[in-house]
């Protein structure tokens, strides 16, 4: 038990891998809203632009698709994909091949868009992560929890 009375194995706050994360994550997400609001951007906006950017180049993209990819809601993932469509950056049309499914892609003001917002959030992480001894080797690491 802590001096505060709290039942835990940790010494200090900030021996816990769990707070840390969570510390940076907030820290490192108020980063990227500073740097996309100037372009009307949400985070989440962002990353399923981004990502359907990205998946489209491989053919149809499925709302399902999308969620997926962005490890996202598919509920909340549908909310901000109207949002999107009524800005003008995504569309929606029959999927090809399934006909309880739409197909998604970006428009061509929707993919300048993401490129500019793409350069300025991968800004915004150099200068982030820049204090990282081993940025890759850091990702890995990430990586290899987000694939558990």
């Amino acid at each position: 038990m802590t001096p505060g009375g709290l039942a835990t194995a940790f010494d200090a706050a900030d021996e816990s891998p769990g707070f840390l994360l969570w510390q940076v994550t907030n820290r490192w997400q108020a980063a990227q809203r500073a740097t996309l609001k100037p372009l009307g951007l949400t985070h989440v906006q962002f990353v399923l632009l981004a990502s359907l950017s990205w998946l489209h180049a491989d053919g149809p993209v499925s709302q399902r698709d999308l969620a997926e990819h962005a490890s996202t809601d598919q509920m909340m993932t549908s909310q901000v994909l109207r949002v999107l469509e009524a800005r003008g950056l995504v569309e929606r049309a029959e999927h090809p091949s399934d006909r309880r499914a739409w197909s998604l892609r970006v428009t061509e003001d929707g993919r300048h868009l993401a490129d500019r917002a793409v350069a300025l959030v991968e800004a915004c992480d150099a200068t982030f992560f820049s204090t990282l001894d081993d940025v890759a080797g850091f990702s890995g690491s990430l990586r290899r929890l987000a694939n558990r």
